[in-house]
């Protein structure tokens, strides 16, 4: 299957490197400024791509799905900071008849980290003395902060609690490549759940995980489609 790379930094090389074991030849390598405005991906320098995989810049996001939808391509879309622009996205994807899949975070751990979070906050619903928050570190190169997996954290939250406030905090320093934490609190006592990423790894591949499985398909996805079979 032939890959194409959108965004060619730290994300970008580590998926090139690992791509062979997901049955990948990486054909096509566009960095941001190669591809400023989508002006990289056209209908010829795109065919014979059987998938793309984007972790570019919140900007590009949108004109990239845009471009990749007209030329028939389908994607793995990994940036974050663009999520007001979800609908028009979805409509690209819809009118370009493409698959793409798209997630705040492909780290299986953390998908699966979103789901006791949401329990968690299920279970304390009932009980208002508890104070929840939600905080996150970054490296210090990160381009949106809040990040989009804690954004999705909070939401999650919310739908599983809407009366309870989470106070959001997130933090830029050094070179972390991501914790994220959820805690509640009372006079009683605290209960913390907490997800630390050791390196980029992991986002690598499960953003190849996806690709592989949206090869053939369409429609929009998330890659908890993927990881919990839609449930």
């Amino acid at each position: 299957m032939n890959l194409a790379i959108i965004g060619y930094g730290k994300m970008g090389h580590l998926v090139e490197q690992l791509a062979p074991e997901y049955g990948f030849e990486v054909s096509l390598r566009l960095d941001i400024a190669e591809n400023e405005n989508g002006r990289g991906i056209t209908r010829e320098r795109f065919r014979g791509i059987d998938v793309a995989v984007d972790f570019s810049i919140p900007g590009a996001v949108l004109t990239d799905i845009e471009r990749l939808s007209s030329a028939g391509v389908n994607a793995v879309i990994g940036t974050t900071g663009w999520t007001e622009q979800m609908e028009r996205a979805k409509t690209a994807v819809e009118n370009g008849h493409i698959g793409l899949v798209w997630s705040p975070n492909f780290s299986i751990g953390v998908n699966v980290f979103l789901r006791l979070v949401a329990e968690a906050s299920r279970q304390f619903a009932p009980y208002k003395e508890y104070g929840a928050w939600a905080w996150e570190i970054h490296h210090s190169t990160k381009k949106d902060a809040p990040s989009g997996t804690l954004l999705k954290l909070v939401e999650e939250m919310k739908k599983a609690d809407p009366l309870r406030r989470v106070d959001t905090s997130s933090s830029r320093a050094g070179a972390h490549p991501g914790a994220h934490e959820i805690g509640f609190d009372s006079a009683a006592d605290t209960i913390t759940l907490r997800h630390t990423a050791r390196g980029r790894e992991g986002f690598a591949r499960g953003a190849l995980t996806a690709a592989k499985w949206v090869v053939g398909k369409k429609g929009w996805f998330e890659f908890s489609d993927i990881l919990f079979d839609g449930h």
